[in-house]
């Protein structure tokens, strides 16, 4: 660990203690915990105003107590398995953080600035990443969870993720590579997913799509710009603008479940190609379509990284699917990205 590193780690250690008290809802009482999430004071701005202050490398520290309990909240409001508690990550995953947080292009860093009011720790978490806004959308924070990460690298976990829509069949195979070989690591798996994460950090409290707490029956899809290209309301709930061709878009269930056979990864596919998604996992929310197109442009435009999903039958490669920004399909929503980032508008 470098001093710098340790520095950081005994801020977060003064800053945060690691103790933490157990939810104030038991496991079953959705409207007790609904009304705590409420009242938590991580959802207020003006508790995080001395985080805002520090210079953004800084904002990285196990998870504080206000932190670990919103989000035992948020398990017991949404009836999930898991038990959020405090993490003690090891020095080098704290390093690995750390390097995957500097290399992230200083276009997206300068935009993140004044909204980001942390990076923390918290074991159990239900996933690997998690994104939280303040009541009045001014700042987010971004939980990620060690237990989960700790042994991940970038293509084995973006392989693992990709793959839990489809029921296992050892007839079909999914492989998703996101790094060659010599970057394959723990560093750039944490890299993707905080770049995912980031993505919804941007997006709080401006008009890019609807903040991800609202109810779909109170939206109002002309407010919002990139919500528009490929979503709309409908009967109360979120669809696309492209379910009549894509109709196994409403079984696509990411980590909570498969719902499609695996014999339909290639449709799945074949018809995700025809439409502006840059990714699968685009097709499930619209603040997760926003993410995903973020984290995938700036991994494969900015970064220059690769991102292929490669479909198998058997020991037979039947389809490589590859990155869409460079295709028509996409057009529209990278023009919106780089207007969003300030960068020089591809025509």
């Amino acid at each position: 660990m470098t001093v710098r590193n340790a520095l950081i780690a005994l801020v977060a250690c003064a800053f945060f203690p690691a103790a933490a008290a157990q939810s104030p809802c038991p496991a079953g009482d959705k409207a007790c915990a609904r009304k705590h999430l409420l009242a938590s004071p991580a959802k207020r701005s003006s508790h995080w105003h001395a985080a805002l202050q520090r210079p953004l490398a800084e904002r990285i520290a196990v998870g504080p107590p206000e932190v670990v309990e919103l989000l035992q909240l948020d398990v017991v409001a949404n009836d999930y398995p898991n038990k959020p508690r405090p993490s003690t990550p090891d020095a080098a995953f704290m390093a690995d953080v750390r390097r995957a947080f500097d290399e992230i292009p200083a276009p997206v860093k300068r935009l993140l600035e004044p909204k980001l009011a942390g990076i923390y720790f918290v074991d159990d978490i239900g996933g690997t990443g998690f994104t939280e806004s303040t009541a009045d959308l001014e700042a987010g924070f971004i939980v990620l969870d060690p237990t989960v990460l700790a042994k991940q690298t970038a293509n084995a976990w973006a392989t693992w993720k990709d793959n839990t829509p489809f029921k296992p069949d050892p007839a079909y195979r999914l492989e998703t590579r996101i790094e060659e070989a010599p970057r394959d690591d723990r560093v750039r798996a944490i890299q993707y997913i905080l770049l995912h994460e980031i993505g919804h950090v941007l997006s709080i409290g401006t008009s890019v799509h609807p903040d991800w707490n609202a109810d779909p029956k109170d939206v109002d899809a002309a407010k919002h710009y990139y919500f528009g290209l490929s979503w709309k309301v409908d009967g109360g709930k979120y669809a696309t603008r492209f379910d009549a061709d894509f109709p196994m878009r409403k079984d696509v269930v990411f980590y909570f479940g498969p719902k499609l056979e695996a014999r339909e990864m290639r449709a799945t596919y074949e018809a995700l190609e025809k439409i502006d998604f840059p990714t699968l996992y685009a097709a499930t929310h619209p603040a997760d379509d926003f993410a995903e197109a973020f984290a995938s442009y700036v991994h494969v435009v900015l970064m220059g990284r690769s991102h292929q999903v490669r479909l198998y039958r058997g020991a037979k490669l039947e389809k490589t699917i590859g990155p869409c920004w460079g295709q028509a399909r996409c057009a529209y929503k990278r023009t919106a990205l780089e207007s969003a980032l300030g960068l020089p508008v591809t025509r």
